[in-house]
């Protein structure tokens, strides 16, 4: 075995960490949601822990299928990026089917799978930004040039929305096309050309919720809460007199009163309401200083992915924490009365099955990326000192570059493990860092 095969052997034995920040966060909100789920819904039933127990089966299933997604290579899921599309219109599409559709309080989001219902859309967005990755590493040089490949993903987020609007789920339709337009943004699309449909769609889910008498209800009660307390504005005037009264350090974890069937959906979409009450502002600060943390890393952790020109794992780490990061915005900002009611719950920590077994998906591959990248640096890193301790042939001129083993190292990889992603510009996602 010549030096390059065993220096490539070498490199291949060398593994990554995950990001001790990323798993961190997550474990903390996690954690913080175990404890605020079973304060919040202890008065809900006559079995004190049926929702806390219901969440830990839901977050036990959530961490087993997370730590699948931190062993999946992420070359390999870029393969069936348009499988992953495919699933994304059947799973919304699936619940109308009579029989496996379910109806709750007149909307169709779920379907039943006999011991529990799965709201489709949870999986949707996982599965949407991946695709949509995969989709600008392939056409990341014609969707700053060309109209038909920025149109193509608005397209996609058009119909995806679209069969949202029947379920009907305005939330979850307006936080997919802020995903779209933000992925967009960051994957280099022309500002000014994308500045049309933008405005277009803003102008298009306005004018769905004003039209809408529901929805306009919602909206005229976040005006003012308390010109109908016992009506359109009781959900929200209770969720503010919790917040009021947690103060600065709260009123104890399980003293809170609105809880006690006062708020409505205080374990799910009202969360917050309760931590707020119960630790006070200083319980917030902590909420916030960690989703702060978790997508500060995720969109960190994207921009060194893109530098060392591994563009789909860096755009699935920007897709994360652009969901992750609007939709606890929304969450927070319908607690406080600031945005209308949307119906969305705050990530890792509100009750809901759906949504913990997802996001819990979203933070093993953010792990995985983590682990990729990490793995990259400590293979360049073996690799430039294997460079510079490569000597100069004998009789070559002094000037005269040295023998680089880049492409023997090259020829030894698995196949497969070179590939163009791009149609404009051929390029290499090589699996120990950058080989250009």
């Amino acid at each position: 075995m010549n030096d390059f095969s065993r220096q490539a052997t070498r490199l291949e034995a060398i593994g990554g960490h995950y990001d001790k920040w990323l798993l961190g966060a997550a474990m903390a909100l996690a954690s913080l949601g175990v404890v605020m789920v079973a304060s919040s819904s202890i008065a809900l039933t006559q079995n004190p822990f049926h929702y806390l127990t219901r969440h830990l089966v839901f977050l036990a299933i959530g961490v087993g299928l997370a730590a699948v997604a931190m062993r999946i290579e992420l070359r390999d899921l870029e393969k069936h990026n348009q499988t992953l599309l495919l699933g994304c219109f059947a799973l919304l599409v699936v619940v109308f089917v009579p029989g496996l559709g379910s109806s709750v309080n007149g909307a169709r989001r779920w379907i039943n799978l006999g011991v529990s219902k799965f709201q489709t859309v949870e999986a949707v967005k996982v599965l949407y930004i991946v695709w949509l990755s995969s989709y600008l590493v392939r056409f990341r040089d014609e969707v700053n040039a060309t109209w038909p490949a920025m149109l193509k993903p608005l397209g996609v987020a058009g119909g995806l929305v679209l069969l949202l609007l029947l379920q009907p789920d305005f939330g979850s339709s307006t936080l997919l096309l802020a995903i779209t337009a933000g992925m967009l943004v960051l994957g280099g699309v022309n500002l000014p050309r994308m500045a049309t449909p933008v405005l277009a769609g803003i102008g298009g889910m306005a004018m769905l919720a004003i039209f809408e008498p529901y929805r306009m209800r919602r909206i005229t009660s976040f005006w003012d809460p308390w010109a109908d307390q016992l009506g359109s504005g009781y959900q929200l005037s209770n969720a503010l007199m919790a917040i009021g009264r947690g103060e600065w350090t709260g009123v104890g974890l399980g003293a809170s009163i609105q809880k006690l069937n006062y708020l409505p959906e205080a374990h799910t979409d009202f969360i917050f309401s309760v931590i707020a009450e119960e630790l006070g502002f200083v319980g917030v600060c902590l909420v916030l200083a960690l989703y702060a943390l978790l997508v500060g890393r995720a969109l960190w952790l994207g921009v060194r992915c893109v530098e060392m020109k591994r563009h789909f794992s860096g755009y699935i780490a920007f897709g994360i924490g652009l969901w992750i990061s609007l939709q606890s915005f929304v969450s927070v900002g319908v607690n406080l009365g600031i945005l209308p009611t949307k119906g969305l719950t705050l990530p890792l920590i509100s009750s809901g099955g759906s949504s913990v077994m997802v996001t819990c998906v979203a933070m093993g591959l953010l792990l995985r990326v983590s682990y990729e990248y990490d793995r990259a640096v400590r293979r360049q890193a073996v690799r430039a000192d294997f460079d510079a301790a490569v000597p100069v042939e004998a009789g070559a001129p002094i000037d005269a570059p040295a023998p680089a083993p880049a492409a023997a190292m090259a020829a030894a990889l698995p196949e497969g493990a070179a590939r163009g992603t791009s149609r404009m510009q051929s390029r290499v996602e090589p699996t120990f860092g950058r080989l250009a």
